[in-house]
């Protein structure tokens, strides 16, 4: 059964890791990635990524990009949205700490920090305008 605006926001706003795919090129199966992300229900989603990552090349070039967002317990649910780019910006310290909070424990942020800035350099984030959706609940099937 599919979700109503509110049930499938909502379930997209939960910290689940996405599948993030993106088009890869003529010829070629799109690329996809688990990445987390970020959303707020009536806004738009986002992803922090390496600036000059391949993802972050092929979003850069398609303009378009899928998340994808599932569970199976206590019942199968998914969300998929995909829509533009509304903006790429560079990512900031603080965004790499409220994606590191939304899902880690606390005492596994600071340790997952200095890593990721010591690791994998300049960020970009980029805005995705939800624009087509999918989802279902299936129950406990």
């Amino acid at each position: 059964m599919p979700l109503s605006k509110s049930e499938r926001e909502a379930f997209l706003a939960e910290p689940h890791i996405a599948a993030l795919s993106v088009s890869a090129g003529p010829d070629r199966g799109p690329l996809t990635v688990p990445i987390w992300y970020d959303y707020t229900p009536g806004g738009e989603a986002w992803v922090l990524t390496g600036r000059t990552s391949t993802k972050a090349e092929l979003i850069r070039a398609a303009g378009y990009f899928s998340l994808m967002v599932e569970r199976v317990e206590p019942s199968i649910k998914y969300v998929a949205v995909d829509g533009p780019v509304a903006r790429e910006e560079p990512g900031t310290p603080e965004q790499l700490r409220a994606m590191a909070e939304r899902y880690l424990a606390p005492d596994k942020v600071e340790g997952y920090l200095q890593f990721a800035t010591a690791d994998h350099g300049d960020q970009t984030v980029f805005y995705l305008q939800p624009e087509h959706w999918l989802s279902a609940d299936l129950g406990s099937i």
